[in-house]
């Protein structure tokens, strides 16, 4: 039994304490009847100088020693065996959940955690280093924690100040004008730079390499060897205008300093770096000097006349002479005489007195003075600019002249020229107001508006026409869409089509337009850019014209031309339903004589089995005319395999002869290469046939029919699709015939559309091949010249042989293996096809089981699968069809195998089969064996239990 004297003994302040409290007053109950694992909790923690204390017991109860109590500040010594969370409220939100994990048994440590305390009294930040234990009880579960933990409050900000001095004192740095890095050791190594210095030498790697590393380009330009001598000798260096070529091959120039640091014991530990670039100053002082020696030059070379003169004045300040003090050699080209140094009264004492009135003005009030005018001295015009220079007092004028005697001549002949000209804008303007007259007094619509609807220019056929359908009256300078500020959806579809417009398009619409409340019209609207004399976007304008009307008009009659062709489309349907009626009873009655005359018991054996080929024969056709028949309505539910599409054309080239006569030469063009396509084999080559057949019929029997595979071809745009450049087998079925004309180029892919006489096709042919082209993922397209022929291409996509099956090899046609009594699940709805299926399932020794529609099928499943090994079912079923069946089947039980039975689904013609096996109705019992057993044989070792 653990006392009291013995469990405090030795635990300091906080164990005399503790051997003083009155423990039964606390959750924790008296010490007597502590368990063992805080019992010795509490001697580690009282005998410990590391801060620790110790959470009990569902409400958290807390003890700690004397290195924790300080951390409590007010609030020790109350807080002990108080709750930890009564103690410690403002943690709740940041401990609570760590508590919780180490409850539940889960040991938390963390380095820094940020608390906000208010252990003195008011708000304090404060930084812990702790560690959570989990303590389990006698069954196990946590029924405490132990916590060893350190303060760091001191340390986490005395960092911090740190930190933010070095921030200050880079912040100085950065802001110096000038460029500044600290290199440290012998290798000086970059510890800082600033972005001025990066300015200077570039973006590069800097912190942490020395600096050899870091420029290269520098070695043997002396610097490197300074900094070694500046880092030895303790004594900085300074120098200005110190010439410097970094990796982009420019001199560049700086003053710089290399000043040594030093630690407290005065030793060198490394280098600040400090100076200026001054290439721009020493450039411009180079400049300067190159400048004026280019001043020179042009002084001597320009075309343009220049002297300096010094003005006389009288004692009144008027001007009576000046002296030419320099000239270049433009002076004498431009007068004709050399005065440098001569007064103007001894070479022109005639000289017009305006102008030494505008030279002495200009040496006075330093007013500059530009003015063009004729001296009669030298025989010219001169257009003379003049300004003062130097000392005012010196009364020098600074003079630029120009001859500009051929310009003069040439005004006064533009002169001339105007005046003939005015006549002719005047003409020019009569034929623009008879054209304006001609715009505002026509029956078509014409308005111009800016960029931001605002109106340019508008008929009185528009402005009548809007007031009519919008009921309000525009003219120039009103906003559209301010007019129809109130009728916003109008403003709406104005704005669209006018939108249209103003951004460049130009196009040409047929639209309705206006209050349907008023009236609503349907116009035919162009739109064209207006552009300003620079040739930029100014706006656009329109011409519009009421076409309700002629659209009328077309209507009825395209209504007229429907009811047309449904006429034809019905006299087809009829002459195809007379023709298939024809062929099935041609077909019924075989089959009905054979089972009439397979009832007679004293039928011969070898008569038997001639009428049983005929009945299995007749069925066979049957099923290829149903298939035919959806192929052409593009109903047919399509098996797509992969195989070479240049050896199928080929094969049907050599069987054409059959079908197209012997008066067509069938030719063959097939790349040596192969071409593999994924479509379904019989409709590709039924579609070939139906070309080749009407390839045949319009060349009337005679001609040259070539049949041409071309890989890698880009589906080009046909009929308003957009074209792919994804690759496309194109198989092309030329013909020299008679050719399509083009107004019936756009129907010629039409169910019934014909052009043959009566009797002598449905128009379904090509119908077939656009609806098989449709479904494969391709095109078809026609191109024809009357009188040269017409070419058909059937566009299908390419796969590459990587797609190829694993097994590619046709089914066995021989007798269908047997099963070994696999339970199958036969779904039909029909009683007799239900029954007949079983029976067939029997003879074929397997033991099958019929549900009559789906939902019973379910429930026979179950959610195990009941031990059946595959579900047979109809797809077309009332409630829940087949499709819907196998898919719900695929969820629940993904590993039981489905194959389903169709004469016809329009699901399935639409969608596909989605990976089910599919047997086409009617099915013989070989058939069905076969697929049967390859689908079981797939799925062994995988039965759903």
């Amino acid at each position: 039994m653990t006392t009291k004297a013995s469990l405090f003994a030795a635990g300091g302040f906080m164990g005399a304490l503790m051997g003083d409290h009155d423990w039964a007053t606390t959750s924790l109950g008296s010490p007597q009847h502590w368990p063992q694992s805080l019992v010795t909790l509490m001697r580690v923690m009282l005998n410990s100088r590391q801060p620790m204390f110790i959470a009990w017991g569902p409400d958290r109860t807390l003890v700690y020693n004397d290195s924790y109590a300080p951390m409590l500040g007010a609030r020790h010594p109350a807080a002990l065996g108080r709750p930890f969370f009564e103690t410690w409220p403002e943690v709740r939100d940041e401990v609570g959940a760590l508590m919780d994990r180490v409850f539940a048994g889960e040991p938390v440590h963390m380095d820094d955690l940020q608390l906000t305390l208010h252990r003195n009294g008011y708000p304090e930040e404060a930084h812990f280093s702790f560690s959570y234990t989990p303590v389990p009880g006698d069954d196990g579960r946590t029924v405490g924690l132990f916590c060893a933990c350190t303060e760091t409050t001191r340390q986490v900000l005395t960092e911090r100040q740190a930190a933010s001095e070095r921030q200050r004192q880079q912040a100085l740095l950065q802001q110096m004008p000038g460029f500044v890095a600290v290199l440290g050791g012998r290798k000086h190594v970059f510890e800082y730079v600033n972005d001025a210095y990066i300015a200077v030498a570039g973006q590069r790697d800097y912190i942490g390499r020395p600096v050899r590393d870091v420029f290269p380009e520098l070695r043997d330009q002396g610097f490197f060897e300074l900094l070694d001598r500046v880092y030895a000798t303790g004594e900085a260096f300074a120098a200005r205008t110190v010439p410097i070529r970094f990796t982009d091959g420019d001199d560049r120039y700086l003053d710089f300093l290399y000043q040594p640091i030093r630690d407290e014991a005065g030793a060198v530990t490394g280098i600040f770096v400090g100076g200026y670039e001054v290439t721009e100053q020493v450039r411009s002082r180079a400049a300067l000097a190159e400048s004026e020696s280019r001043y020179r030059t042009l002084f001597e070379t320009i075309d343009v006349g220049f002297c300096i003169i010094a003005m006389k004045f009288d004692e009144t300040n008027r001007a009576i002479d000046y002296r030419i003090t320099e000239a270049n050699p433009a002076f004498e080209r431009q007068t004709g005489a050399n005065v440098t140094g001569r007064w103007v009264s001894e070479f022109a004492p005639n000289l017009e007195p305006q102008w030494l009135e505008t030279y002495g003005r200009v040496a006075l009030t330093g007013q500059p003075a530009h003015l063009e005018n004729w001296a009669e001295v030298f025989g010219r015009w001169f257009d003379v600019r003049a300004l003062r220079v130097g000392d005012p007092a010196a009364h020098r004028v600074a003079i630029f002249f120009t001859d500009i005697s051929e310009r003069k001549r040439m005004e006064e002949a533009l002169r001339v020229l105007n005046a003939t000209l005015e006549q002719q804008v005047s003409e020019r303007t009569a034929e623009r107001d008879l054209l304006a007259t001609i715009v505002e007094r026509t029956d078509a619509m014409v308005m111009a508006a800016d960029l931001d609807y605002d109106i340019l220019a508008i008929n009185k056929a528009n402005a009548d026409e809007f007031e009519r359908i919008y009921g309000v009256r525009p003219k120039v300078g009103d906003n559209m869409l301010g007019l129809l500020a109130d009728q916003p959806e109008h403003q709406a579809q104005v704005r669209a089509g006018w939108g249209r417009g103003l951004a460049g398009e130009e196009v040409t619409i047929i639209e309705d337009y206006g209050d349907p409340a008023r009236v609503r019209p349907y116009y035919e609207i162009s739109f064209r850019t207006l552009r300003n004399e620079r040739g930029e976007r100014i706006g656009c304008y329109q011409f519009v014209t009421d076409v309700t009307e002629r659209l009328r008009d077309q209507a009825e009659l395209a209504q007229a031309q429907e009811a047309l062709r449904q006429s034809q489309k019905l006299e087809a349907v009829g002459q195809l339903t007379g023709g298939v009626a024809h062929d099935f009873n041609n077909l019924l009655t075989i089959i009905r004589s054979s089972v009439d005359f397979l009832r007679r018991p004293d039928l011969a054996e070898e008569r038997k089995g001639r009428y049983l080929d005929a009945v299995s024969d007749t069925v066979e056709r049957a099923a290829k005319l149903t298939g035919q028949l959806l192929a052409f309505a593009r109903r047919q539910a399509l098996k797509p395999e992969v195989f070479d599409v240049g050896q199928r054309v080929s094969g049907i080239a050599d069987m054409l002869d059959t079908v197209t006569g012997a008066r067509v030469r069938v030719l063959a063009e097939v790349p040596d290469e192969p071409c593999f396509i994924r479509a379904d084999l019989s409709q590709f080559e039924t579609a070939l046939v139906n070309m080749a057949v009407n390839a045949r019929d319009a060349m009337d029997g005679e001609g040259t029919l070539t049949l041409r595979l071309v890989r890698g071809a880009a589906l080009p745009a046909i009929r308003g699709h957009a074209g792919s450049d994804q690759a496309f087998a194109a198989v092309s079925l030329i013909d020299t015939g008679a050719g399509i004309p083009p107004e019936r180029l756009g129907r010629i892919f039409e169910p019934f559309f014909t052009t043959k006489e009566v009797g002598k096709g449905t128009g379904l042919g090509l119908s077939q091949v656009f609806g098989f082209a449709k479904q494969s993922g391709g095109d078809v397209d026609v191109r024809s010249t009357v009188g040269e022929g017409a070419t058909f291409t059937l566009y299908l996509p390419e796969v590459t042989p990587e797609e190829l099956p694993a097994s590619a090899s046709r089914p066995d046609h021989g007798m269908a293996p047997l099963g070994a009594g696999q339970c199958v699940l036969v779904v039909e709805d029909n009683v007799g096809v239900g029954q007949f299926a079983t029976q067939i399932l029997e003879d074929l020794g397997y033991s099958p089981t019929w549900a009559a529609n789906a939902e019973e099928a379910l429930d026979r499943l179950g959610r195990t699968g009941n031990g059946f090994d595959l579900v047979f079912s109809d797809v077309v079923m009332p409630g829940m069809g087949g499709m819907a069946l196998a898919k719900e089947l695929q969820r629940r039980l993904p590993g039981l195998p489905v194959v389903l039975a169709s004469g016809y689904s329009h699901v399935l013609a639409q969608e596909g089969t989605h990976g089910f096996e599919l047997l086409h109705k009617p099915y013989s019992a070989e058939q069905l064996g076969r697929i049967l057993h390859q689908v079981l044989g797939l799925q062994s070792g995988h039965r759903s239990v």
